[in-house]
Formats: structure tokens, C-alpha cells, sequence
């Protein structure tokens, strides 16, 4: 027989409740229980080595422990105090020991993301520190996370010194500098966050020039960055604002276009020749920061010497010839027949090896002077003997030391 609690419908069990905040609903009791990945705000009430309870505000303290706890830093961790506020994200409501699941670190990375994309939309500059670097830039702080500046998004101020070849050399002495930046791109999912220095900076390049102008003296030698290349010569970029290297002053070496020696981004040591700070102009030389080959190479000829030289260019008023070891001298048109001529092409042909006379060398200048006809001039007829018996000679000495052999 049924009992009457049975029968009045007392004491018999309705459908089961999911969980205590079912239960407590249904007794009109309006508890705000925490769902998984809400952040909240919470107050310590113990921390031991091994876990850290945090009250938010439920039946019973969440907890910080295992994999959560050890995420949190030494320093960071030894800061903490019973009774201090902090927030927590909620990874676990009720775990299968029924305790709720808590994670710091995670709370400070979502607020710190939810910070990156207000200063993404209020384009708001903030102040941090640098805290690293790679290859390509600087890595900063922003709360949790680490922000990434591209090099080319550094102000142009703070690379006026920087040089080398390798990230250290770059970068190094920059850590822990403090700089302002702004955020110009948020990716959660990819967990990237690029910062730009120059986006928070109100220097102009013009204002820059003009700083760099005013450090710069004559005979300064600079390391900079070909900037780009023209017909007549080569920018540079030295300490951000660009200097010009003009073709006559890239190298010793005649060359008929920049891109012959130079290749856009090549790292080179510059001479400061000219500073016009009127019209903001940096002329820089190359070829002044190498030793001067030229007077070397031309040591072995002498005025009145007779040479072989291949015939490189024809103009009205000569042609270029080129010797041994690279050295191109001229052929005045008056030098080149006993005959009037209107142009070189009218005897000589490009590609041609002929035989020369010096007739000047030009240490300061770099210069040659060649000529055809003086090559059978009975005014250099006991230079061309003595040339003559002198080659003998050691024709001679090789030919007895070969023997010898």
C-alpha cells in the first residue's frame, strides 16, 4: 500500500536537476554563478606553493593550481598577497572534483587583447619599454603580451646610429629603452600584434634632415644604406635622411651607372664631402673611404713610354684607350694622325689594341695622355733604345734562369 505522502504527491522525486544553479533557480534563490571564459574580479584568500584560492563570489573559493600556477612568473607570483584583488578567467565552472577552475595568466591575456584592439580603434599612442628584438625590429610589452615593431615602422630618429650587420649589432643597446608606440594591427588567432613607432611620432622627414644636417660636418665618415640609384649617381641613407654619391665619386674605377658596383639596400661607408644647409643637401663620396688604387697601378708607366692599349671609346675630340690593370687614358684627336681629322672614327675603331706613347701622366687628376702618332718620334728614339736593350736583357736573364732550372 502507497503511503499518503506518496499519494498526495509529498515527498516524491520530480525530474533530476542538472547541476546546483538549477536547483537554486527553481527555489527563486538568484545566484550569479560563473560560466567558462568569463573574466571576473576576485579577492585572494590563500596562496600556497602549490595553489592559490580566489573568492568570486561563490559558494566556495576557485582555484589556481598545476599548469595555471606555473604559468604564473616567480616575480609576478611572489607579488601576489591574501586579501588583494585581481581578475580570473573562468576555464571550469565545476571540474569532476567540483571545484571551480581559475586561471590568472589568462585573465591578464584577455584583458591585455581587449586593450590592444581599443588602442587599434582610438589609434591612441601608448608609452611601454623595448623588451627584445629579432631579425626584422623591436618586440615590445603591452600588459601580457609582446608587440612587434618592423623595422621600417621605428622612427627615423632612433635609427639615426643604429649600424651592423647582425640583430645585436641593430638592436641590442635599444633594450629596456623606453618608447611610444601605437597598435596598427590585432590578430587574435594568429596571436599577432604589430606596433608602429613612427604612427605615434609627429617628426617629418624634412625635420629630420634637417637634425641630421646640423650633426654632420665635413670629412665625417658615415655607414648608410643605398637608398636608390639614377643615371648620375646614388642616395644613400645615412642616420635617415638621404645624401647623394654622385658617379664620378662611387669608385676609382670608371663606371657608366651605379648599379655596375651598388645594388639597393647594400650597407656602404660614406665620406661627407658637401653640407648645404640651405637647400638641405649632403654630397657624399664612396670612393673616398677606399685607398686610391690609381697611383699604384700607374707607377710602372712614365712619360715617353711605349704601351699596348685597346681602344674603348671614340668622340669628337678623341678617344679612350685602356692599358693593363684597368687604367684608361686619352688620345687627344691632335695625337691621334699627323693628318686633320674631324673624329676619332675616322682612323681608330672600338675593340682595337694599338700601340701608344705616354705623353702625360696627371697624379691629381687621374690622366693619362696618349698618342698614336708620337709612337714613331725620333724624340723618343734613345728612350724606345734603352726600352729595347732593357727587354733583351731580361729576355736573356729568363732564358738562363730557365736553363738553370
Amino acid at each position: 500500500m502507497e503511503s499518503n505522502a506518496s499519494q498526495n504527491g509529498q515527498g516524491a522525486t520530480s525530474e533530476p536537476f542538472d547541476n546546483m544553479e538549477t536547483l537554486l533557480e527553481s527555489k527563486g534563490l538568484n545566484i550569479d554563478f560563473p560560466q567558462q571564459g568569463e573574466i571576473r574580479q576576485g579577492v585572494i584568500a590563500s596562496i600556497t606553493p602549490d595553489q592559490i584560492l580566489v573568492n568570486v563570489g561563490t559558494k566556495s573559493e576557485g582555484i589556481i593550481s598545476g599548469k595555471e600556477l606555473e604559468a604564473i612568473s616567480k616575480s609576478e607570483r611572489d607579488s601576489l598577497n591574501v586579501d588583494q584583488k585581481i581578475a580570473v578567467y573562468i576555464l571550469d565552472p565545476e571540474d569532476s572534483n567540483g571545484n571551480l577552475v581559475l586561471s590568472y595568466t589568462r585573465a591578464r591575456e584577455e584583458e591585455s587583447w581587449k586593450r590592444a584592439e581599443q588602442l587599434l580603434n582610438s589609434k591612441e599612442p601608448f608609452e611601454t619599454k623595448i623588451v627584445g628584438y629579432n631579425k626584422g625590429g623591436l618586440i615590445v610589452e603591452l600588459g601580457s603580451l609582446r608587440g612587434f615593431i618592423p623595422a621600417s615602422q621605428i622612427s627615423l630618429s632612433r635609427r639615426v646610429d643604429v649600424s651592423g650587420e647582425t640583430p645585436e649589432q641593430r638592436w641590442g643597446k635599444m633594450v629596456n629603452q623606453p618608447i611610444k608606440v601605437s597598435v596598427i594591427e590585432v590578430d587574435r588567432e594568429r596571436r599577432r600584434l604589430i606596433c608602429s613607432e613612427r604612427a605615434a611620432s609627429t617628426e617629418t622627414r624634412e625635420s629630420l634632415k634637417e637634425h641630421v644636417i646640423e650633426s654632420l660636418k665635413e670629412g665625417d665618415i658615415r655607414t648608410g644604406r643605398v637608398a636608390s640609384l639614377a643615371d648620375f649617381g646614388a642616395f644613400i641613407n645615412i642616420s635617415g635622411a638621404d645624401g647623394l654619391v654622385h658617379l664620378s665619386e662611387i669608385s676609382w674605377d670608371h663606371i657608366k651607372h651605379p648599379s655596375e658596383v651598388l645594388q639597393v639596400g647594400q650597407e656602404v661607408k660614406v665620406k661627407v664631402i658637401s653640407i648645404d644647409k640651405e637647400k638641405k643637401r649632403i654630397g657624399l663620396s664612396i670612393r673616398q673611404t677606399q685607398e686610391d688604387p690609381w697611383a699604384e697601378r700607374v707607377a710602372k708607366y712614365q712619360v715617353g713610354q711605349l704601351v699596348e692599349g685597346t681602344i674603348t671609346r671614340l668622340t669628337k675630340f678623341g678617344a679612350f684607350a685602356k692599358l693593363d690593370d684597368n687604367i684608361e687614358g686619352l688620345i687627344h684627336i691632335s695625337e691621334i694622325s699627323e693628318k686633320r681629322i674631324d673624329h676619332a672614327k675616322e682612323v681608330l675603331h672600338e675593340g682595337e689594341k694599338i700601340t701608344l706613347r705616354v705623353i702625360k701622366i696627371d697624379p691629381a687628376n687621374h690622366r693619362i695622355g696618349l698618342s698614336v702618332r708620337r709612337v714613331d718620334s725620333m724624340a723618343y728614339a734613345d728612350m724606345d733604345w734603352e726600352s729595347l736593350l732593357d727587354s733583351d736583357l731580361e729576355a736573356v736573364e729568363k732564358s738562363t734562369e730557365d736553363e738553370e732550372k
